[in-house]
């Protein structure tokens, strides 16, 4: 005689309408007492729900993506009259880490297991209810993708059956990190959708074709290379009164001096100096460039671009700053070849003539730094006998953590503070 078992889902705490992101079994399956059966996805948890008898699975009365609550009809076994009966309690026990409870006597409750999860991050926000993929994979691998920011539908699964493993997680990963253009669902997950409308008028403007080409290398870089940010000041009193001197002699029709422009030379010296953020990553080397070439911000109607100038260690200030005034006039007339904006060593970018204290600007890759530079302002600085005004322009220094470390930085950036301060070691 053939009975049918119905399988419930057992007391897992105070949790309702949890979603199922995994089904272990297909109908026809042999199952015994212990069998994972799906796994179940609360705020704070991913647990596997365990058989409590053995059977045939007969029907399933539920999908990846259902949601559930204690009580809830899972499937229904064919099983043996005279085989295990099913537990009439199953009970799920809160873990710090996996843990198997176990059967507690023969024909008594079975258990959960449960795998504590982290607090989501902003990457698995989803409206307050988890991810729920169609790939099959373990609550660890899971975990793991969770941890990763990986969309599992993105993986290529290597286990039997199309299940999706730990190490198609890190090789995916890897392939990824590897790539020159990543797809932005590679990086993350896609932001929820909104229905802005409903809230008051709204209007939609497209982005540029250079906000959308920015906007995705942008993400890229920032997602991809491991930025920190030093910050540091600069004593320009003397610079700004020099700069300020030699356009007053070249004239109205010559290029003028730009405190970006005098940044420009202090960079390629700092270059030269520390030849190790002339470089750039290439898995398991460093690529050392022979050349100084920096690239330089441009804010146009149309976005942000950063043409380059070339050789910038053998050049004076004033052709830097013609160069300079040629390609900003190109890059706002849109006329900027793919060239121009090709081959930067660092990347100097200033908000002076807009105001801030400082920021942290992203690398521009494959460059491994960029220099940023604020607003100059009048401070009081101690001489050593009294406090004198002094302009004082912040800088900060984003730089590549698998290339050099802060010890490298605080020492780069502090040379380039050193140069500004006299530009006479422009000299040396």
């Amino acid at each position: 005689m053939v009975d049918s078992i119905e399988i419930v889902l057992p007391d897992i705490g105070d949790y309702k309408d949890v979603p199922i992101v995994e089904i272990n079994v297909a109908i026809g399956d042999d199952v015994v007492i212990d069998t994972p059966l799906l796994s179940i996805e609360s705020d704070k948890a991913t647990m596997e729900v365990p058989s409590p008898a053995a059977g045939k699975v007969k029907q399933l009365m539920i999908e990846v993506g259902s949601l559930v609550s204690q009580g809830s009809i899972l499937m229904i076994l064919a099983g043996s009259a005279s085989g295990d009966s099913p537990a009439q309690e199953m009970s799920a026990e809160p873990a710090s880490s996996e843990k198997d409870v176990g059967a507690v006597a023969q024909g008594g409750a079975a258990s959960i297991k449960v795998r504590e999860r982290p607090e989501p991050s902003g990457l698995e926000d989803r409206g307050g209810r988890p991810e729920v993929s169609q790939a099959h994979a373990s609550p660890s691998v899971r975990a793991l993708a969770r941890e990763l920011g990986v969309p599992l539908a993105l993986v290529v699964p290597s286990g039997a059956k199309g299940r999706v493993l730990h190490d198609d997680v890190t090789s995916h990963v890897k392939q990824v990190m590897g790539s020159t253009q990543l797809p932005p669902s590679a990086i993350a997950p896609a932001l929820p959708k909104a229905d802005y409308e409903k809230f008051g008028a709204i209007e939609r403007v497209p982005l540029s074709r250079i906000q959308q080409i920015t906007g995705a290398n942008l993400s890229r870089n920032w997602n991809t290379i491991p930025h920190v940010t030093n910050f540091d000041k600069a004593d320009v009193t003397d610079a700004e009164a020099f700069r300020k001197n030699i356009n007053g002699e070249v004239g109205e029709a010559s290029a003028k001096l730009t405190m970006v422009s005098i940044l420009i030379k202090a960079a390629a010296l700092a270059l030269k100096k520390y030849p190790r953020f002339n470089s750039s990553f290439d898995q398991d080397a460093l690529i050392l460039k022979k050349y100084i070439h920096i690239g330089f911000a441009v804010d146009t109607p149309k976005g942000l671009v950063v043409p380059v100038i070339r050789d910038c260690d053998k050049k004076g200030l004033i052709e830097i700053a013609s160069e300079m005034r040629a390609l900003a006039d190109k890059a706002l007339g849109g006329q900027l070849s793919p060239g121009d904006m090709q081959g930067g060593c660092i990347s100097v970018s200033s908000l002076g003539g807009v105001g801030g204290h400082g920021f942290t600007p992203i690398i521009n890759a494959p460059e491994v730094a960029i220099l940023g530079a604020g607003r100059a302002v009048t401070e009081a600085v101690w001489d050593g006998s009294g406090f004198q005004p002094r302009q004082m322009l912040p800088i900060t220094l984003s730089w590549d953590h698998r290339v050099v470390d802060g010890v490298a930085a605080a020492r780069f950036l502090g040379f380039v503070a050193t140069l500004l301060n006299d530009l006479r070691r422009y000299a040396l």
